[in-house]
């Protein structure tokens, strides 16, 4: 079994209460029945996360939607859940939508699994969004540290030689000086 999907499951299986409508869910095979908990009314949040998770992990593009809101969710495991079907699920439309998650100033504190989501999928949007959301974070007294630091560390994955300006200016914080020097020299040369 997928490790993210035991431990969603077992997250889960607790929120719910265990019930048998949480066991049938877990256990069907069905993806119209998955589809269909994604589109009833007065389905539990557990139901649609584990819905959208299984479809997603399956390839199935009607988990699209629900994935991406549950990847701007304020509870970080929802997110890192989100973001780990969304990399499986294999949508054109995914990189797009994560980097408007991550370059959103009004949600910025939930910007974190979308940073790394653009990281894993190493679309063309991901470095343009990752300078957008690191240049941001570089004011003083900039309370997203981890955000910046996923940037930054995602640059120096990416490789990217347009990302030198910003981990250049990253250099002068304290908290992500080490992770921008180690980013810098990860990112080739030009000659």
């Amino acid at each position: 079994m997928d490790e993210e999907l035991r431990s969603l499951t077992e997250r889960l299986r607790r929120e719910s209460g265990g019930t048998a409508a949480f066991e049938r869910l877990a256990a069907t095979e069905d993806r119209d029945e998955l589809a269909d908990v994604l589109t009833e009314s007065g389905q539990p949040l557990w139901a649609r996360e584990l819905a959208a998770f299984r479809l997603g992990l399956a390839g199935d593009p009607r988990a699209f939607e629900a994935l991406v809101l549950l990847l701007n969710h304020r509870d970080p495991p929802r997110c890192a859940s989100a973001a780990h079907a969304l990399a499986r699920l294999g949508d054109p439309r995914t990189a797009r939508a994560a980097a408007a998650l991550a370059t959103n100033e009004l949600r910025v504190a939930y910007a974190l699994h979308p940073v790394r989501l653009l990281v894993r999928l190493r679309a063309p949007e991901a470095v343009p969004a990752l300078i957008t959301t690191l240049r941001r974070r570089l004011t003083p007294h900039d309370p997203y540290r981890r955000v910046a630091l996923a940037c930054v560390e995602g640059l120096g994955s990416l490789g990217d030689d347009r990302a030198r300006p910003v981990l250049n200016e990253a250099l002068a914080h304290p908290a992500l000086a080490e992770a921008a020097v180690h980013a810098l020299a990860r990112i080739p040369r030009q000659r």
